[in-house]
C-alpha cells in the first residue's frame, strides 16, 4: 500500500484560530470542509496535540482563515511550527482583525474567513473532528486559495540540491518533507515526530548524504 496516495487529495490549507478568556491562539490545519448549504455547516478535524483543540473543546468556538496563494512562509511558520502553551503567536503581529465572536481572523495571505460555533464533535483518536454553524463569514481577496499541493511547489522552502558524487559521504539522514528538518540515523523510528512541525515519520524521506 502507497501511503503518498493520500498526497494526491486536494486539500487546503487554514489558520485556525480561537480565544479563551484573553487567550487568543492559532494553528494550521489541512482539513475543512462544507458538510451542509441549508443550514450552513462545516467540518474541521483538529490532532488533538495542538492547543487550538483544547480551547475549541472548552469554548465551542473558533474562525478559520481560508489561505491564498499570497501566503508566505513565515505565516506557516508562525501559526505551524511552534505551541500556543508557550507562545503568544498573535505577539507584534497586526496582520488580524477580531471577528463578529471576538475571535481573531488572519488578514494577510488569506482570502476569507468563517466563524463556527460547535454542534458536534467527534473522536477520532488523534483527532476530533468538529461540526459547526457558520455564524458569520466574509470573502477577502479574490485570490485562489492555496492547496497543500501548491504549499509545497511555491510556498515551502525547497531542500538544497544533492550533493554530487564527489562530496557524498555516505551518511544516511531523514528530511521532513513539510517543513525540512533533518534527523540522523540509519534508520527514523516509527513514531517519530519532528519537532518542528510535528508531523510524522511518514512526513519524512530517506536522503543518503
Amino acid at each position: 500500500m502507497n501511503e503518498k496516495t493520500m498526497f494526491q487529495l486536494t486539500y487546503g490549507l487554514f489558520v485556525l484560530t480561537a480565544r479563551e478568556g484573553e487567550k487568543d491562539n492559532g494553528c494550521i490545519i489541512n482539513t475543512a470542509g462544507q458538510v451542509t448549504a441549508s443550514p450552513n455547516r462545516i467540518s474541521i478535524a483538529v490532532n488533538k496535540g495542538n492547543y487550538t483543540h483544547d480551547m475549541i473543546l472548552r469554548t465551542g468556538q473558533f474562525t478559520l482563515s481560508i489561505l491564498s496563494e499570497d501566503a508566505d512562509f513565515s505565516i506557516f511558520q508562525r501559526f505551524g511550527f511552534q505551541s500556543g502553551r508557550d507562545t503568544d503567536k498573535f505577539a507584534g503581529y497586526p496582520e488580524a482583525k477580531r471577528g463578529t465572536n471576538g475571535i481573531l481572523y488572519v488578514t494577510e495571505g488569506t482570502n476569507g474567513y468563517i466563524c463556527g460555533k460547535v454542534e458536534q464533535t467527534l473522536d477520532l483518536g488523534t483527532h476530533t473532528l468538529f461540526i459547526a454553524s457558520v455564524e458569520d463569514m466574509d470573502v477577502l481577496s479574490g485570490t485562489p486559495s492555496t492547496t497543500y499541493a501548491y504549499y509545497h511547489a511555491h510556498i515551502k522552502p525547497q531542500p538544497a540540491a544533492a550533493p554530487s558524487s564527489a562530496e557524498k559521504t555516505g551518511k544516511t539522514v531523514w528530511r521532513c518533507t513539510i517543513c525540512g528538518y533533518i534527523y540522523e540515523g540509519e534508520e527514523l523510528p516509527a513514531d517519530f515526530i519532528c519537532p518542528i512541525c510535528k508531523h510524522p515519520a511518514s512526513d519524512f524521506e530517506k536522503v543518503e548524504q
